[in-house]
């Protein structure tokens, strides 16, 4: 038998440490597949996990442990893949969000699609990523909702006619099969496939990776039969594809946490518990609050919030998306999804004081990490103690930019900014060396560790890196 592989392999990071990287890696092989040798940097064999086995795919995972040393590698049947393990002193770190788009177009070419892939691919062979983060919409799942006739017409129903669908074996199985293939395609891609098997992973869904607006509608459709059946699927392939986790392993409940020596990444869910009148459940906050009090160690710690937690007054975005600016309303729906929309100010409070109370009182640097507006921008919330919480939001990898001229509308609405917290004002800045506040080119974040300092720039599609920003230099903890 020869290894008939589907995807693969693709590496999830579970822990790094000055001795050793923990890393899961994943791949999907045809039924009829022989299972593929896998050796960690020592030459022993690393006997697999059966994660999934359904419509003809095998998902298998292998955990292994490579030093942190150069030349760590791991070698999958007779390719041997390169790890950078080695996150003790000068680390370069990537976050790409949105990678897809709603409505994707079948015939959209894959060099034109994963073009900041390919250069992502560039870059790391001339310099390796230790680390990937992904914030959010990994996939564009949208289209699960035309898998199945029965599913299509739920999806077109009135509103208050969803919860009279019944959730049939046959639409599962469609949809299911559906998604599971979405997935293997995309990580097949070469671009795509090249940067999953040789950097580690760590992943937050968003909306998109489920259906748009998911965790924003309100019931019957979020909670109707068909509509608890669609996230289940979503569920499973989110813990197969982004946490390579099995279908009866836990789903992580509350988010996701990376250590690493000298600095910790925290992502929390917030799809899985939201409604619309909320972004988490009680449980999911528990979650948060413990994990980031376990990290108080004075090392950089990067906040993956999917959606941006410091932005404009979003009352006045969304005027000018209904009343003034009609052509934009594709946009509407994630704007409305954010931390600062009406319903979400309480839990958006809760959210950014938890981020105050790190750094004033526990003094531990904290950057937050965003995606989801398909532009790219920063912002800043001033300290008490005069420190500064930084937002570096990176969006979308591929997903196409909207017109400049919504960029510069967003921008010029950022002027007049909103401060949830009385005493913390907040200003959105443009990328260093670049004249507007929000950009619109396809882009992806680097942050860079050298002598024990964090930087931070985007690479664009078109005008290529921007300046760096040192990010330590900048949280003035000592005042």
């Amino acid at each position: 038998m020869t290894t008939n592989l589907r995807a693969g392999p693709f590496l999830f990071a579970r822990k790094a440490t000055a001795e050793k990287s923990d890393i899961a890696i994943v791949a999907a092989l045809s039924n009829d597949s022989s299972v593929p040798i896998v050796r960690d940097s020592s030459g022993q064999v690393i006997d697999p996990t059966t994660l999934y086995k359904k419509f003809g795919v095998v998902i298998l995972r292998w955990e292994v442990s490579l030093p942190t040393q150069a030349g760590a590698h791991y070698t999958f049947n007779e390719t041997v893949f390169d790890v950078a393990t080695d996150l003790t002193s000068d680390v370069r770190v990537a976050y790409a969000s949105c990678n897809g788009e709603e409505d994707e177009d079948p015939d959209w070419s894959e060099e034109d699609r994963n073009r900041l892939w390919s250069r992502l691919a560039q870059e790391h062979a001339e310099a390796p990523f230790g680390l990937m983060l992904h914030g959010g919409d990994q996939i564009y799942a949208d289209d699960i909702l035309q898998s199945h006739p029965d599913i299509e017409a739920w999806e077109e129903a009135d509103h208050d006619d969803k919860d009279g669908f019944i959730w049939s074996r046959s639409m599962r199985e469609a949809a299911e099969s559906h998604l599971l293939n979405r997935y293997l395609d995309l990580y097949a891609s070469k671009d795509i496939a090249h940067m999953l098997a040789r950097v580690p992973s760590v992943m937050m869904w968003d909306d998109h990776d489920i259906f748009d607006g998911y965790g924003s509608h309100p019931n019957p459709k979020q909670e109707s039969a068909v509509g608890a059946g669609l996230y289940a699927i979503s569920a499973t392939m989110f813990r197969l594809f982004q946490q390579g986790l099995a279908e009866d392993e836990p789903m992580p409940r509350g988010g996701v946490a990376f250590d690493a020596p000298g600095f910790s990444v925290v992502a929390p869910d917030l799809r899985a518990s939201r409604t619309p009148e909320r972004v988490m459940d009680e449980m999911s906050w528990q979650w948060l609050d413990a994990a980031l009090a376990e990290r108080r160690d004075g090392q950089h710690c990067f906040v993956m919030s999917s959606v941006p937690a410091l932005g404009p007054r979003l009352s006045w975005v969304e005027f000018i998306l209904d009343y003034v600016w009609p052509g934009t309303n594709q946009y509407e729906d994630d704007l409305r999804d954010q931390w600062q929309s009406r319903t979400h100010r309480k839990s958006w409070r809760r959210f950014l004081g938890m981020m105050v109370r790190e750094i004033e009182d526990y003094r531990q640097p904290v950057t937050l990490l965003s995606g989801e507006i398909h532009v790219a921008t920063r912002a800043e919330m001033l300290m008490k103690n005069g420190g500064v919480l930084h937002q570096l939001v990176a969006s979308g990898i591929s997903h196409t930019p909207p017109g400049r001229g919504y960029a510069r509308m967003l921008g010029a609405l950022a002027a007049v900014g909103e401060d949830p917290l009385i005493g913390y004002p907040i200003t959105i800045h443009p990328p260093l060396g670049k004249k507007h506040r929000y950009i619109s080119e396809r882009n992806y974040l680097r942050l860079t560790r050298r002598d024990g300092k964090w930087y931070t720039d985007w690479e664009f599609e078109e005008s290529g890196p921007n300046e760096e920003m040192m990010l330590t230099g900048q949280l003035r903890l000592d005042s």
